[in-house]
């Protein structure tokens, strides 16, 4: 197992204060809640040291009080969650500066749109969502992308667009293993990583797997391909948890994660398992006052 791993992409679910719209058509997650306690005790979870919420997509109206909750355990030194990731609407003029400045408040320490889904393909390209993502940067905010595979060049085109911007590519690029596409993917995370503000996640893979298919065989070539195309100090580690319950589990996870960060040397696993995600979200200051050090 890893000896301490930083998770950057936790997502939890508090039903009483905010349930995503696409829950409801999963089995999985339907009349459930995914709270903190639920995965504390997840097999897996012993090799996270520490975590930073992610957004799971709620509807514009409940984005504030799903990040109220967040900071509610974030202001709680017995629980490892340091930092949110949360969500925004960039595209929208009216309220994002006033959303910007709850962001230490609330511990955010980045933001997220999503753009794969629910969302027209080029929004990312509009000149108020570009303008607002630079005040991220201005900020000091990183801005996390989620995009498809065939979708990278135009993750490459908003990056270029925002320079003063850091961004992490989610979930490796997001290519479709269950179909055994990798050129596009390749390609396109080449052209992403040639760009000098972003880093790339090592997350929600095991979820584009077929089903029963979700294994190291099927994975490790695309992990691999992202550690030699972004190197290791580029690369931060998610959970995904409980998106990676779609096709496999958090124990599943971790595991392939050992396997593949073992063939590393011990400065390089180091900044995929924690060194990178301190710098990036600016987590130095939220570990110490937590008591939390690398195992």
């Amino acid at each position: 197992m890893p000896s301490g791993l930083i998770d950057c992409h936790l997502h939890l679910v508090y039903p009483d204060r905010a349930r995503p719209a696409w829950m409801a058509g999963v089995s999985t997650y339907q009349d459930k809640g995914f709270t903190f306690p639920d995965f504390e005790i997840v097999e897996g979870r012993e090799a996270i040291a520490a975590s930073v919420f992610m957004e799971v997509d709620v509807r514009g109206e409940r984005i504030e009080a799903e990040s109220e909750k967040i900071a509610e355990l974030i202001a709680d030194r017995a629980v490892p969650v340091v930092g949110q990731i949360a969500a925004c609407r960039p595209e929208h003029e009216a309220g994002f500066d006033a959303w910007l400045s709850r962001a230490d408040e609330l511990g955010i320490v980045g933001y997220r749109r999503i753009l794969h889904v629910g969302v027209p393909e080029d929004l990312s390209r509009h000149g108020v969502f570009r303008d607002n993502v630079r005040k991220v940067g201005e900020a000091g905010k990183v801005f996390d992308i989620c995009m498809l595979a065939r979708q990278l060049p135009l993750a490459v085109e908003l990056i270029a667009a925002c320079p003063g911007t850091f961004f992490v590519l989610d979930h490796c690029g997001n290519p479709d293993v269950a179909a055994g596409e990798i050129e596009e993917w390749r390609a396109g995370i080449k052209a992403v990583a040639g760009l000098p503000n972003v880093a790339a996640k090592m997350s929600g893979i095991l979820a584009n797997c077929a089903p029963g298919k979700a294994g190291e065989t099927e994975v490790r070539p695309y992990l691999e391909e992202l550690i030699e195309v972004f190197g290791a100090g580029r690369i931060v580690w998610g959970s995904d948890w409980p998106v990676v319950n779609s096709r496999a589990d958090l124990q599943s996870w971790t595991q392939i994660t050992a396997k593949i960060l073992g063939a590393l040397g011990a400065t390089e696993r180091a900044a995929i398992e924690w060194v990178n995600a301190v710098r990036i979200y600016k987590l130095a200051e939220k570990l110490k006052a937590k008591g939390i050090e690398r195992g």
